[in-house]
């Protein structure tokens, strides 16, 4: 199971997706199947492509709806 950091949930509702289809998406609102696709072909480097992996556990999970209204 992963650990949660406060400021990475923080980041993934206000973070946007910063290339790509889905560029200027709030993270938290990227499709599943989008998060997926990237998790099985492989994350971009650095804060982003962690940020994605905790976004997919979130995602395949059903914790997507707690996180969004936890009011961070």
């Amino acid at each position: 199971m992963t650990d949660y950091n406060p400021e990475s949930l923080i980041k993934l509702t206000s973070m946007k997706m910063p290339y790509g289809k889905f560029r200027g998406v709030t993270l938290i609102d990227l499709p599943e199947t989008y998060v997926v696709w990237y998790y099985e072909n492989g994350l971009p480097e650095g804060e982003l492509g962690r940020l994605l992996s905790e976004l997919y556990e979130i995602k395949v999970n059903g914790l997507e709806s707690l996180v969004k209204s936890m009011n961070l």
